[in-house]
């Protein structure tokens, strides 16, 4: 009896839990008016943070010591750099940037960019440095 008390809270348990990885990512919306950047967590655990981001004109070029980022374009296009190279990018663009690369980007659509953002390990925003 023990046992299938304990398969049946695992059953419930895996069903629970696993809907809450399954993230609408249009229904993703900014909380608030924001200037220029505006950063909305999806989740976080020790492996990797997941944020929401979008840029209405640029995004300063910085590195993380520690952190790989992969950037999922949502919507927008613009200019984005790694290292001394510089990219056209639009919706649908995966930037895959490893730690200690420089990054960062100039928005030439209307709109603003939309991206995924996933740091990997767990992101806590103190390994950002920003170049000169």
């Amino acid at each position: 009896m023990k046992s299938y008390l304990f398969i049946a809270f695992l059953i419930f348990f895996s069903i629970y839990h696993g809907q809450e990885n399954v993230i609408k990512i249009k229904q993703i919306k900014p909380s608030i008016e924001f200037e220029n950047i505006n950063v909305k967590k999806i989740s976080s655990n020790p492996s990797s943070s997941t944020f929401a981001i979008w840029i209405k004109k640029k995004v300063k070029v910085h590195k993380h010591i520690n952190h790989t980022e992969n950037i999922l374009i949502q919507s927008g296009y613009g200019q984005f750099q790694l290292n001394d190279s510089i990219y056209s990018v639009s919706t649908g663009d995966l930037i895959v940037v490893p730690k200690n690369t420089w990054h960062g980007v100039i928005i030439d659509s209307k709109e603003p960019m939309k991206v995924i953002s996933i740091q990997s390990p767990e992101f806590f925003g103190n390994d950002r440095v920003y170049k000169n």
